[in-house]
């Protein structure tokens, strides 16, 4: 089995001046879900080369024990500095897509072209399409074979208000992600704030926060299995 991941190449954490980009534990840990099941992973993102990592979530306070596995893998680190261009990148050959999260994907991911079509043919093609966190606002201009937003009716989850008020962003962010997804007809849920939360319905499988990236590994490769 070969899952891809797309990750952001945004920077930029709005007008503030500080950066941004993925979020560390969102990455690693649902890669060693994968890679310890023994599927091989391909790292897409839509500059291709490295994509930026959010430096907060490279501080003490988010460190796990799949962040510290990463710390000490030269093998995944050299990986992750030669990510294919998205444009590149074709459904056919993967059986899965996953979205690792952080505030990126919000401004870039969120409107790209080549991601939402490559989301779509996920879809048509009947294979599981994953995000966690604020990734799931990838899927906010993708479209069902109707048409409609392809969340519509759809049971998804992601990064809440008040956890994005926690950190101080709401006013940053381009958008509150709750307040899309239900905008977008999605039948959103979500557990309490900072905890794991993943959902699932179809093919469709969204997590919370940054504790329920294992959580959407494991849901996706139960999918495959």
């Amino acid at each position: 089995m070969n899952i891809l991941f797309v990750l952001t190449s945004h920077d930029q954490l709005g007008i503030t001046g500080e950066k941004t980009g993925f979020w560390i534990e969102e990455f690693a840990a649902p890669y060693y879900t994968f890679a310890d099941a023994g599927v091989q992973v391909t790292l897409a993102s839509p500059a291709g080369g490295h994509p930026p990592v959010d430096p907060k979530s490279a501080l003490p306070d988010f460190q796990t024990d799949a962040t510290r596995r990463f710390d000490q893998d030269k093998e995944l680190k050299s990986k992750l500095e030669n990510t294919v261009q998205l444009s590149d990148v074709r459904a056919d050959d993967f059986d899965a897509v996953f979205y690792p999260g952080g505030h990126g994907p919000l401004w870039d991911l969120t409107a790209n072209d080549e991601s939402i079509a490559l989301i779509e043919q996920f879809t048509v093609q009947n294979k599981p399409v994953s995000a966690v966190c604020h990734a799931p606002a990838v899927l906010l201009n993708a479209k069902n074979a109707q048409g409609e937003p392809l969340v519509k009716d759809k049971i998804v989850t992601g990064f809440t208000n008040t956890e994005e008020a926690a950190v101080a962003l709401t006013d940053i962010v381009p958008f509150l992600l709750e307040d899309e997804l239900k905008n977008k007809g999605g039948k959103y849920r979500h557990g309490d704030d900072w905890h794991p939360y993943c959902v699932q319905d179809g093919l469709l499988v969204t997590g919370q926060n940054p504790a329920s990236s294992e959580a959407v590994a494991q849901a996706v490769l139960n999918l495959l299995k």
